[in-house]
């Protein structure tokens, strides 16, 4: 069931809105002023948030640029009875994802909103790579194994990171130096030291490594049996 927040002001557009997604099967929640649909988009999950332009205590455009200094990444659709261009240039530059001008066909309007719902989900998964029982959220830089959180520091996080982009295949030494010091040739000193530390994480607590040195080429990662 999707979530949709619903932050409008006219009662008559927002029952509108209300009856129509309503019947589709998603569960709804509203809000007819700026703080109190702030208030709802920062401490609930929602696929999608319609929201008015024009608002009562906080406007739409300062909501969309709280949310997305939050780091609030739901897909935010604008309806607006305002359709300058200054206008519509205005709220894409403050985080919208889209923007429709009242009065709006509810056909369209929905055809948006699941555009953006599986945009949104498509760049979700994309943040997540894995390989195996290893994975990382490339959102939050946070690496798992078997469920379990792995105390990376930046260094072996973006070597894990790119271990897996290449997964199966070998990551080489040059490769790894590149993205760490944008140098072709790697300190094998300092790069064995920082493979020491992210197998003390990766592999030691485990009962079967995964992470595999290829002799005088790299490493690679490889699955569980």
């Amino acid at each position: 069931m999707k979530r949709l927040l619903i932050v409008e002001d006219n009662r008559e557009i927002a029952g509108i809105l209300f009856d129509y997604f309503e019947s589709m099967g998603m569960e709804i929640d509203y809000a007819d002023n700026g703080e109190l649909g702030l208030k709802l988009a920062s401490e609930h999950t929602f696929d999608i948030i319609l929201l008015d332009l024009m608002l009562p205590r906080l406007s739409g455009l300062s909501i969309c640029n709280k949310l997305r200094e939050s780091g609030n990444n739901t897909p935010i659709l604008m309806l607006t009875a305002l359709d300058g261009r200054e206008d519509i240039l205005q709220g894409f530059e403050h985080g919208a994802d889209d923007y429709l001008t009242k009065p709006f066909d509810l056909d369209i309007l929905e055809a948006r909103m699941h555009a953006l719902i599986r945009r949104s989900n498509a760049e979700f998964v994309s943040q997540k790579l894995s390989y195996g029982d290893v994975s990382i959220d490339q959102k939050t830089r946070q690496a798992y194994r078997q469920g379990r959180l792995l105390a990376l520091n930046p260094t072996t996080y973006t070597i894990l990171e790119l271990l897996l982009k290449k997964a199966p295949e070998v990551l080489t030494k040059e490769e790894i130096a590149f993205q760490l010091w944008q140098e072709n040739d790697a300190n094998n000193d300092v790069l064995r030291s920082h493979i020491y530390q992210l197998r003390t994480q990766l592999d030691k607590p485990f009962k079967h490594p995964v992470l595999v040195t290829v002799p005088k080429v790299g490493f690679r990662l490889e699955q569980t049996p």
